[in-house]
């Protein structure tokens, strides 16, 4: 009998190490991308992972860090490379273009003339789509840093968290699922 009682105490420690190696039902996404299309398909895999009932957490770095600037905020205080970024990359999501056939901004305001006709949400109905459904938005602190972004330029956003590589880094090896766009 205690033969079985110490099979049944092995099986429960490999059961036990077993469960404390699989990943969370969760997706893990690093946006570095801004443009529209790829910011698009990014928000519409996150919002249908969370109605799928999984935890979702978006990492936005580099070029995606400007689709989450609010277009109605106006910071001072920047340096001069700061203000330059600032100039020359798009201030919220209403201002991202396309990633092919841009043609100087005309294939972008077809592209979303057409989604309007066809009902599809747009990048900001999207983005407040993912903050109802609970989708983690994490900006990345260094990208901020060298755009010479401020946080309170960003858009408000329930549970917006800023962190660094480490922080996103173990929320996806915790994840079923890690995406790059």
């Amino acid at each position: 009998m205690s033969n079985l009682e110490e099979q049944v105490a092995q099986l429960q420690a490999q059961m036990d190490a077993m469960k404390s190696q699989t990943p969370s039902n969760k997706l893990s996404m690093i946006v570095f991308s801004g443009d529209l299309d790829k910011a698009l398909a990014a928000f519409i895999i996150a919002t249908g992972a969370t109605a799928m009932g999984m935890e979702v957490v978006m990492f936005f770095t580099f070029w995606g860090t400007p689709i989450l600037r609010d277009k109605n905020k106006t910071v001072g205080g920047k340096d001069t490379m700061g203000k330059m970024f600032g100039t020359m990359l798009p201030k919220g999501a209403d201002k991202v273009k396309l990633s092919k056939m841009n043609m100087g901004g005309m294939g972008t305001a077809m592209m979303k003339s057409l989604m309007k006709q066809k009902n599809v949400a747009s990048l900001e109905e999207m983005i407040a789509l993912a903050e109802e459904l609970g989708v983690k938005i994490f900006i990345c602190e260094m990208s901020m840093g060298l755009m010479g972004f401020k946080r309170e330029e960003m858009i408000s956003y329930e549970g917006v968290e800023y962190v660094g590589v480490a922080t996103f880094l173990a929320e996806a090896a915790d994840s079923k699922i890690q995406l790059f766009i």
